[in-house]
């Protein structure tokens, strides 16, 4: 599972509302097929790994794959049954703020018809709308 070595504040502000598209990481820089985030929503460092795991086995050791993403969010809870009050509950697990725009996925040295498979099965484990693309050769 994906998470930070060390972190400079271990508990984060949740912040709820993710505003607007991406700033950066919307353009293929690596390989020349993507999965790109259609939706803001947290993607969980477990929802990353189920969707690399399922790219991983259509790819049967040929090509490449960047992971774009890195969930360095904590995000806390409370145990079962607590009451109200008593501060902020404890890191449960770690998430990426992805907003509009956002390239989760690239792969390379694969036909695009095993891309194109590959990152559909990715995305069936993401909580987001998610869109294939191509890189644009200049």
């Amino acid at each position: 599972m994906l998470m930070p070595k060390r972190v400079k504040y271990r508990k984060p502000h949740s912040h709820p509302r993710i505003k607007g598209p991406a700033k950066r990481g919307t353009s293929i820089a690596f390989g020349e097929y993507a999965l790109k985030a259609l939706e803001p929503k947290w993607v969980t460092a477990r929802q990353l790994e189920a969707s690399r795991v399922a790219i991983g086995r259509h790819m049967k050791k040929g090509g490449k794959l960047w992971l774009r993403v890195f969930p360095d969010k904590a995000i806390t809870k409370h145990p079962a049954e607590t009451r109200m009050g008593k501060g902020k509950g404890a890191p449960d697990h770690w998430a990426v703020v992805v907003r509009p725009g956002r390239i989760l996925f690239e792969i390379e040295g694969i036909t695009k018809e095993e891309a194109q498979l590959a990152l559909k099965t990715a995305a069936y484990k993401l909580p987001i709308k998610t869109k294939f693309i191509v890189r644009e050769h200049v």
